[in-house]
Formats: structure tokens, C-alpha cells, sequence
């Protein structure tokens, strides 16, 4: 069975932004099928729309499917699990620069604080995600303007996720520099085995 990785971009963003084409590139050389889909209305995410968008996009999730997600595509993928039957089983989640709060900074236009005020406020089942998986990493920066590095605690205690901090990676963005990010490409491997 060919596995397969669905790679999920952040607020704003596109599946060409950073490092995600050479990660898909890697993993493709490597024998997986990559789907880095273009999440609708990127400008304005809602949970319900880009939850839905996932939710078709996989189709029948199995024990040969993995995700990643960079930044709201990491609640974008929690949500997602949330939502699946009972029986459903994925291999793992991997995260890069995942937030359940932002800081002051990334919240200094009103329009910010609207997009991300339901990301942060609606509950998320953690018991129903781990139904469907135990096996997860999230990957920080020490020096993001965005996302708390508290928040890394969060993923640890709420889904016992291997939690790696990266140095001076700022948001992981193409404009911090970040068009390789090997950190991810390596955890990955180590899951698939």
C-alpha cells in the first residue's frame, strides 16, 4: 500500500509557500504520494469550510495516512481527526508551528483577531482525536512572532506529541529564510519506518 501525506498550509498561505514544494519533492522521491492541497478562502479560514475541504479531500482515511501541518493547518488536521467515525485509524501527525493561542503581535489587526478568535475558542475534543492516532510531533521555534512557545506544552500534555524546538526559525516562513526544513522530512521517516 502506497502511504500517503497530506500536507496542510497555513492562514494565508499556499501548498507552493516555503518549505512545503521540497518537502513534497523529498517524500515523492522517496515513493509517497504527496497531496498539498490549496485550502479554500486561505485569507479568511474558517474551521467548518476548511475541516469540510479536508474531510473530501481525503476521502477514506487508513493506517497508510500521515499529516502535516504547518501553522492553522495543524487545528485544521486536529479538527479534522475529531470529526472522524470511531474506527478510523491514521499513522501519525506531524506539526510545524501549530498554536492554540497566538501572541499580542499576530493579533494586532482587528480582522486578525476575528479570523482567529474562533480557532482559539472552540473546544477540541483531544480523547476523540487520540482515537485515531497516538503518534505525534510538533515542531517550534524559539523565536516565533507568533506562537507561543508555552503552546508546545499544550501539544506534549493534550496528545502526548514528541515536541522538538528548532532555533532562530522564526514562523517557519519562506520569508524567514525556511524554503528546506529537513527537521520535518527526518521525523516523518522515523514514522513511517
Amino acid at each position: 500500500m502506497t502511504k500517503r501525506v497530506f500536507i496542510i498550509h497555513g492562514w494565508g498561505g499556499s501548498p507552493d509557500g516555503g518549505w512545503m514544494p521540497w518537502l513534497k519533492e523529498e517524500l515523492e522521491k522517496k515513493g509517497f504520494e504527496v497531496i498539498a492541497p490549496q485550502m479554500p478562502n486561505t485569507d479568511y479560514p474558517k474551521i467548518d469550510e476548511w475541516v469540510g475541504f479536508l474531510i473530501k479531500k481525503v476521502n477514506e482515511p487508513d493506517e497508510n495516512t500521515y499529516f502535516i501541518g504547518y501553522s492553522i493547518g495543524c487545528q485544521t488536521i486536529l479538527r479534522y481527526l475529531e470529526k472522524l467515525p470511531k474506527d478510523k485509524k491514521i499513522s501519525g501527525a506531524l506539526f510545524v508551528a501549530g498554536w492554540f493561542n497566538l501572541k499580542p503581535a499576530a493579533m494586532e489587526d482587528k480582522e486578525d483577531v476575528e479570523i482567529s478568535k474562533p480557532w482559539i475558542e472552540t473546544p477540541i475534543d483531544y480523547s476523540k482525536i487520540l482515537e485515531h492516532t497516538k503518534n505525534f510531533t510538533a515542531i517550534f521555534s524559539d523565536n516565533d512572532p507568533d506562537v507561543p512557545i508555552e503552546d508546545a506544552e499544550l501539544f506534549k500534555e493534550k496528545l502526548g506529541a514528541k515536541i522538538i524546538i528548532q532555533h532562530n526559525k522564526g514562523h517557519f516562513r519562506g520569508e524567514d529564510g525556511i524554503i528546506e526544513l529537513p527537521v520535518i522530512l527526518e521525523q516523518l521517516l522515523k514514522i513511517t519506518g
